[in-house]
């Protein structure tokens, strides 16, 4: 079955399929999401998620390079545009261009650098957006398109984990209001779900690899972080 936002369940062919982890706020389900997705009839509010890089890095369950990601551009990307008025990614500054046209890209950046790149240190990384933008949509004023960081992400078994202060921000900036759907496809070890969690939001994960599913359920598990928001927000509403 498929959570609901509203407590419901959704049938399809996957009806029978159980959460692999499930509490009031996320629900986490192991599995391929080039399989799930088609046959997901859920509406979300928000799709968050960082798919693979395709720089070879060793998933049981995934050949990661330059190939099969760009298949899996083309079989996910047009099922994420369908589920969810807004998607926001993280694609990598060299597969860019192997993504459909967004709507706009967003980034994160830091002033230090963050490894190197073909001219020099690389400073920032791309967040592409799908559809409008939420603040300006609802009128709320505008909020900037970049967002500086300095974390290191915790290492919790995933080979690319992102940072938790970070991925709060970034939710923030694709969704405004407490009590939001949020999907993850591309789950890994729960970030997205876990930010989701601590902010307010009910969110849905998809895993491929088991052992992804594990680190995400115990980090499920761990008590709300309190007052998170009030201190992002702080930070989106710099002009």
């Amino acid at each position: 079955m498929f959570y609901s936002g509203d407590g419901q369940t959704v049938p399809g062919k996957w009806a029978d399929m159980k959460p692999y982890y499930q509490d009031s706020a996320v629900t986490i389900y192991h599995g391929d999401c080039r399989e799930i997705l088609p046959d997901f009839a859920e509406k979300v509010d928000a799709i968050l998620t960082d798919p693979p890089y395709g720089i070879g890095e060793e998933y049981e369950s995934f050949c990661d390079d330059r190939l099969a990601v760009k298949r899996l551009i083309s079989l996910v990307i047009p099922e994420c545009l369908r589920i969810s008025p807004l998607t926001a990614l993280t694609p990598g500054v060299g597969n860019v261009f192997l993504y459909p046209e967004p709507t706009w890209i967003l980034s994160w950046f830091t002033a230090a650098g963050a490894g190197s790149g073909p001219w020099g240190f690389c400073c920032w990384q791309p967040v592409l957006v799908y559809g409008k933008d939420p603040y300006l949509r609802n009128g709320l004023g505008r909020r900037p398109d970049s967002i500086e960081h300095t974390e290191t992400a915790e290492k919790n078994g995933h080979p690319c984990p992102k940072p938790l202060t970070l991925w709060k921000k970034f939710l923030l900036r694709v969704s405004p209001s407490e009590g939001q759907l949020i999907l993850d496809p591309f789950m890994g070890s729960g970030t997205t779900l876990r930010a989701a969690k601590d902010l307010g939001r009910k969110a849905i994960g998809i895993e491929i690899e088991e052992k992804y599913c594990e680190i995400a359920a115990k980090r499920m598990s761990q008590e709300v972080l309190a007052l998170w928001g009030e201190k992002c927000e702080e930070v989106l509403s710099c002009r």
